[in-house]
């Protein structure tokens, strides 16, 4: 490959990220009885699922998992849907995407959220780039990484081994 890219984690360190995120979510919501991942479409969705996964296995609290469904390449224009087979209302939602770059996926991922009542929303990505644009704070981060503009952070949770890689 004519790429130049490094591994930023391993297999075995994004299985450490997202156990601990889980365990993170379990104490700031143990007095729930479900918790809603929504996963923003992608790398985002299956991060949600393995986090669900891993709630799952460690608490008594029942994770429902949702897709956030929208165009990146159009968030403006583009419509944001959720998975139709989950009304997510009056519950506490975890927001999850791969990477938060400069929080602008996740500020048009809220669009469907603003038209129903919950009781709370978080935000969980394994990547915090932290080149903050809009008013975005990830409540449950993996990995801070500072990188410049020009460089990316790839996210492969697809199959196993994960890994993410800075090129």
């Amino acid at each position: 490959m004519s790429e130049n890219r490094s591994q930023v984690l391993d297999h075995r360190q994004v299985n450490q990220k997202i156990t601990r995120m889980a365990y993170e979510i379990y104490e700031r919501n143990a007095s729930e009885e479900e918790i809603v991942f929504a996963g923003i479409s992608g790398m985002g969705y299956t991060l949600a699922k393995l986090l669900a996964d891993n709630l799952q296995q460690i608490s008594p609290i029942k994770p429902v998992v949702v897709e956030v469904r929208l165009d990146k390449s159009s968030l403006i224009q583009g419509e944001v849907s959720l998975s139709p087979d989950v009304a997510p209302a009056d519950k506490c939602i975890v927001l999850v995407d791969d990477v938060l770059n400069t929080g602008k996926t996740l500020a048009y991922s809220l669009k469907p959220f603003l038209e129903i009542t919950m009781k709370k929303m978080e935000i969980a990505v394994l990547v915090n780039r932290s080149h903050k644009l809009f008013p975005v704070s990830p409540d449950y981060t993996g990995l801070e990484l500072s990188t410049t503009l020009s460089e990316h952070i790839a996210v492969d949770l697809s199959q196993e081994p994960y890994t993410v890689y800075l090129h």
